[in-house]
Order: structure tokens, then C-alpha cells, then sequence
């Protein structure tokens, strides 16, 4: 029975394809025929940017010989019809007889032979970006018309081929003026690329100008098609050559006239064992806003044994992890507690940085190199940068100060976008998930709508008896709020009375901060009329001015006027909210004999219902006061007056006491 279910439904449609499947069905494709039949296993794809691809791979050849120190010159040559020919002055590809195919050379066998060639090991390259022994025969297989040229001991060689088979055999030239070296000249296969593909020249000078930048000694002769030219934005022909490697690099790339030298960190340094090197060059836009770098961009310039990794790897979580941990140990060494919340996210932003390191044996994700995945890269690179901008950090004391204070505000304005994210989230089911303690009101129009800020439970419990429902709203507070003059934004994140009044305005803060989003046109800030009253309003003030302050321009900030005493006699009452209000009424509104009873309330949730609600919250008879910023006293501006106040420094506090105590009379301390 269990043989049935693998025999054909009479009802199954016929298929297309053959019945039979048997051993002669079986391709075996020889030589480079795997190339030509999938290139895009090897490049990629076939499109404009996969046959850059193949100029990068003879590119990255000649800079290896470069790296290992036998080449000192380069010349890439663009000519008109996608040719393309790339020289250097190395030792030159061998072209006596291989010893396993003695009947060809071992030009030939590169040329021709998958997984061919003297990078396998580190006899011949202690460090190199090739690694499977694919490229240039990849190059030959993708290229309808390639030449080669090798020139060992004043005896130059040539050869050519045409989609990954030789045309001629190795021809031996006359004797030659040049010393060594090699050239290839090719030229891509439309059948594989389209005739819509071509090379464009910008593409190619800034994939041969970043080479240069790479290697301080190589010189790279660059010479063009004067055709290939569009609008005048590469030359014709140039020498590159960068005495000082990528800190050359990130100045052209900045272009800035004001780029001090002093703000580059930049520097080399060899890795332990003779595991290779590494070079970088960081430099932080701390004075211009508009060049920092977005969350959501890579700001750093990668490179491994001088192969582009746009896609990063472990030796940038190795740079990125240096930088983060050299800043934030900075920080704790002068005592900067903020630099405790610097993420890798905050230091990167607002740089620009390039990273080349040279190890051996590296490992890529893929034939096209774009992400290295050796692990032991990131330790490698972490600890010598580190190191070095241990350095750098301590002997440049004011850059740094102002680096990690910029960096800082970085971190804090993430944390803002992060809360405003969260308020934004939380204030569209706003109905299900407003703070426990807020008793809000009935109507969604905030036009008509209006939030008390009281102190603690029991006058909240009396503000929400007094109330309108309709229109007004309360939101209790514990005791006396957070100084965010003095916290960090992860402590003001997490006090809970902060994010319950966040989550009830529902606007955002920072920079963030929305009006717009408010959910009520008043906010009230309604606190005993005593010094704790006046000192929790004032803590309340500085929360709005450093995060809201938007709301204070547009308005929507008051103070309410609560009173103090209750001065009652016959029948008649009268409130005053202060010593000197409550003198003036018993010299003007009693008779000078009169007994008059005097009250003093304790606090908001002392009053009675109906008299909190006559007093503070009726509109018809309440005083409000409305909070702004018209005329500041600071010569420094409120920015200074505020941190002067509400600071860490309480010396200021006590001479803004002492300077100003004369004003103040009648108050009961």
C-alpha cells in the first residue's frame, strides 16, 4: 500500500519537463563556464554596479602588491568604449610553467583557473585582499576581450583571451627599459552585461582616488577619455598621492576652510604579534549643526586590506566600541556623570570617520566583500584605538570638554525622541492608558480644557471634588517633583511623577515638544500658598522651561492663586493670600474694633470643598497668573538665570537670597 502513494494520479496534470531523469542530465560545468553561467554568484549581479565590481578587482590587486611593499605606482587608464587597463609596478605574475600543469604558465592557470593564485597563504602576501583565488579569472571569464602584460627581469610577456579562454599563447617580447610589473586591459562582455551597461568615470576615479587615500606611498596616475567627462567634475589626468593618508581623506571629505587640524583624531598603529595594522581618522562636527551625521546613517568609511566594506563588520563594532568606552571613561574621570548614558549610537553622530585595518586571513560575508565577519578584528581594533584616544583626550583637555558636552546633548536629545515616541504611542489610546491618578475630564476638545498639577493626594482628592468634570482635569503629585536642572535624562525617565505628567499632556518634549499635541489649553500649576508650595511650583517651572518651554511661549503655563488666611466677621468673608494681603484687609475692610476670626489654611487639602473651589477654581472668581518670558532681569539670559537657581552649585542660590531679600516683606518662614 505504502508503494501506491508514489505512483503518478491518474488525474495530475502532465508535466512540461521530461519523465525520464538519468545520469546523462547531469551538467558538469568545467573551467570558467560556472562564471559565465552564474555571475551573479561571483559579482553579484550583471548590472552597472557589478561591472564596476570587476575593475575593483584588478584594482585591489595592484594595491595588494602595493601593501606588501613591491609596488610603489599604480596607472588606471579609462578609455573610450567601456576599456579599461590598470598597471602597476609589482614583481609581476609569474609566467614560467606551473609544477601541477606544466603545460601551461602560471599566468595561464590564474587567468583561467578557479581558485588559483599566491593569497592562500602569507608566503607570498603577509596581508591581502584576495582570498579565494577568484577575481582576476572572474574578471577573465565576464570579459570579451582581456590582454595581459607581465614584465620580469627586463623581459616583458603577453597574452590574450576572450571570455575566460586564451585567443593567443604567452608570447615572449623584446627585451624591455622597465624594470617589473604588471598591466591587464579589458574590457567587460555585453552578453553578460547588457549593451545599457558602461562604465561611468566619476564612479571609478573615486573608487581609484579612495585606493590612494588607503596607502600614504602609492602614487596613482589617473588618465581618462576626455569624452567620458561629464560637466567638468573629474580631470583628465592627475597624479593622486596623500602623504598623510586618511586624515588627508576626511579633510577633502569635510571641505571645510575652518577645519582645524587639532579637532582630527586620527593615527596608526600596529597590532600585537604582527597581526596586522590599523589606521583611522575621526573628526566630530562640533560646530556645525547641519554636517552631524542622522541616527539612521553608517557615518564611518570602512576598509580591509583595502577592500570597501560599505556594509561594516566586526573591526567597526571594534572602533565604535573604543570610541564609546574611551569617551564615557573620560567623562567619569572628570566627573561628568551625564557621559554615563553615551551610547555608540551618540558618539558616531555627528562625525565623520574613515577606518582601514590590514589583517591577515580575513573573513568576508560573500565574494563581493562588503561586510568583514572576523571576530578577532573588533578586540584587535578596539584596544588600540582605545589606547589612543586615551591619549588624545588627555592632551587636549578643552576639545574634549567640549566633545563629550556635545556628545551629551546627542544622548539627551535621543532619550527626548525616544520619550516623545513613547507619549506619542501611549497618547493615541490616551482613553485606556492615561496615568492611574489622573481624573480627567470629560470633554476631548482642549480648547475647553484645563490640567491642575496639585501636591499630593489629599488635595488632589479636594481639587477633584471642587471641580468641573466638563472642563477641568487633575493630576496629583508626590511631594516635591525631580530638579531636572541637575538630573540626567535616564533619572528623570525614570521618576514616575515626571512620566505621568509627560503621558497626560501628550505633547512631546525637547525638542519634540508640540503645542499642537497638547491635550488641554491650560495647564495649572496649583500648590499651597507657603514656601514648600512655592518651591515645588518653582521645580515645576524649571521641568517646563528646560523640556516644555514651548508651552510657556505659546501661554498655556499658569499659577493659581490659592489663598492663605481666612478672615471672617459677622457674616462677611474675606481671603488673602499672603501676610501683606491679609494686613491690608483688616486695615480696610473691618472696623478697627472688630473681632475678627483669622483662619490659616494648612494647605489645599485642608480647605473645604466649596472654598477651594470659589477661591482657585471657579473661572468666574478665581485669580490665575499666566507664566512668560517678556523680560528676564539675568543679564546671561534665562538659560544662566535658571541653572544659577536651580543648579548644582548652591552658593549662587544663597547670594540670589542675600541680594534680594530686601524685596521681600511680611513673609511667614
Amino acid at each position: 500500500m505504502a508503494a501506491d502513494l508514489f505512483q503518478k494520479s491518474p488525474n495530475t496534470p502532465a508535466s512540461s519537463a521530461k519523465s525520464d531523469y538519468t545520469a546523462k542530465d547531469i551538467e558538469v560545468l568545467e573551467g570558467l563556464e560556472p562564471v559565465r553561467h552564474r555571475p551573479g554568484m561571483y559579482i553579484g549581479g550583471t548590472d552597472e554596479k557589478a561591472m564596476h565590481h570587476l575593475v575593483a578587482e584588478i584594482l585591489d590587486n595592484a594595491m595588494d602588491e602595493v601593501v606588501a611593499g613591491f609596488a610603489t605606482k599604480i596607472e588606471v587608464k579609462l578609455e573610450a568604449g567601456d576599456f579599461i587597463s590598470i598597471r602597476d609596478n609589482g614583481r609581476g605574475i609569474p609566467t614560467d610553467p606551473h609544477p601541477k600543469f606544466p603545460h601551461l604558465s602560471a599566468l595561464e592557470v590564474i587567468f583561467t583557473t578557479l581558485h588559483s593564485g599566491g593569497k592562500f597563504s602569507d608566503k607570498v602576501y603577509t596581508t591581502s585582499g584576495g582570498l579565494h583565488g577568484v577575481g582576476v579569472s572572474v574578471v577573465n571569464a565576464l570579459s570579451d576581450i582581456l590582454e595581459i602584460e607581465v614584465t620580469r627581469d627586463k623581459q616583458t610577456w603577453r597574452q590574450s583571451y576572450s571570455r575566460g579562454c586564451s585567443t593567443t599563447t604567452l608570447i615572449k617580447q623584446d627585451q624591455t627599459s622597465r624594470l617589473k610589473g604588471t598591466s591587464i586591459k579589458f574590457h567587460p562582455d555585453p552578453e553578460i552585461f547588457g549593451e545599457a551597461c558602461h562604465f561611468s568615470a566619476n564612479t571609478i576615479f573615486q573608487m581609484v582616488k579612495a585606493k590612494a587615500y588607503l596607502f600614504k606611498g602609492v602614487e596613482v596616475t589617473w588618465v581618462c577619455d576626455p569624452s567620458l567627462i561629464a560637466n567638468g567634475k573629474i580631470p583628465e589626468k592627475t597624479v593622486l598621492h596623500y602623504p598623510k593618508g586618511l586624515a588627508d581623506y576626511l579633510r577633502d571629505f569635510i571641505d571645510k576652510e575652518d577645519f582645524s587640524e587639532d579637532s582630527l583624531f586620527s593615527g596608526e598603529a600596529t597590532f600585537p604579534n604582527q597581526k596586522g595594522r590599523v589606521e583611522w581618522a575621526v573628526a566630530w562636527m562640533i560646530d556645525d549643526p547641519e554636517s552631524q551625521i542622522s541616527d539612521t546613517e553608517n557615518p564611518v568609511s570602512s576598509f580591509c586590506n583595502t577592500i570597501p566594506t560599505p556594509q561594516g563588520g566586526t573591526h567597526e563594532q571594534g572602533l565604535r566600541q573604543a570610541l564609546t568606552r574611551g569617551l564615557k571613561d573620560y567623562g567619569e574621570r572628570i566627573n561628568n556623570r551625564k557621559a554615563n548614558q553615551l551610547t555608540a549610537e551618540d558618539v558616531n553622530g555627528g562625525a565623520s570617520i574613515v577606518l582601514s585595518c590590514f589583517i591577515k586571513q580575513p573573513q568576508f560575508q560573500g565574494q563581493t566583500k562588503e561586510r568583514l565577519a572576523s571576530a578577532e578584528a573588533t578586540r584587535l581594533v578596539e584596544n588600540v584605538i582605545k589606547d589612543h584616544l586615551d591619549h588624545w583626550l588627555t592632551q587636549h583637555p578643552q576639545l574634549a570638554n567640549r566633545l563629550l558636552d556635545f556628545l551629551v546633548n546627542r544622548a539627551e536629545d535621543r532619550l527626548k525622541r525616544r520619550q516623545a515616541r513613547e507619549v506619542s504611542r501611549a497618547s493615541a489610546t490616551r482613553r485606556l492608558r492615561l496615568p492611574g491618578k489622573l481624573a480627567d475630564c470629560t470633554s476631548n476638545n482642549p480648547l475647553l480644557s484645563e490640567l491642575f498639577l496639585v501636591e499630593g493626594d489629599s488635595a488632589g482628592g479636594s481639587a477633584k471634588q471642587a471641580r468641573d468634570r466638563a472642563t477641568q482635569a487633575v493630576l496629583p503629585l508626590k511631594g516635591k517633583i525631580l530638579n531636572v536642572a541637575t538630573a540626567t535624562l535616564d533619572k528623570m525617565k525614570g521618576n514616575q511623577e515626571i512620566a505621568d505628567l509627560m503621558l497626560a499632556l501628550g505633547c512631546g518634549v525637547g525638542t519634540h515638544c508640540d503645542p499642537n499635541k497638547l491635550r488641554y489649553s491650560r495647564i495649572i500649576i496649583m500648590t499651597d500658598a507657603d514656601v514648600d508650595g512655592a518651591h515645588i511650583a518653582s521645580l515645576l517651572l524649571t521641568f517646563f522651561f528646560q523640556e516644555m518651554r514651548s508651552l510657556i511661549d505659546n501661554g498655556h503655563i499658569y499659577l493659581a492663586q490659592p489663598p492663605l488666611y481666612r478672615l471672617t466677621h459677622k457674616g462677611v468673608t474675606h481671603y488673602a493670600r499672603d501676610d501683606m494681603e491679609k494686613d491690608k484687609l483688616l486695615a480696610s475692610a473691618f472696623h478697627k474694633s472688630a473681632k475678627v476670626e483669622i483662619s490659616r489654611f494648612k494647605g489645599l487639602g485642608e480647605m473645604p470643598v466649596v472654598q477651594l473651589r470659589n477661591t482657585t477654581m471657579d473661572p468666574k472668581q478665581r485669580v490665575l497668573l499666566r507664566v512668560s518670558m517678556d523680560d528676564c532681569k539675568s543679564e546671561d539670559g534665562y538659560e544662566a538665570f535658571v541653572n544659577r537657581l536651580m543648579g548644582k552649585n548652591p552658593e549662587t542660590r544663597y547670594n540670589f537670597i542675600c541680594e534680594n531679600a530686601s524685596f521681600i516683606t511680611g513673609v511667614d518662614i
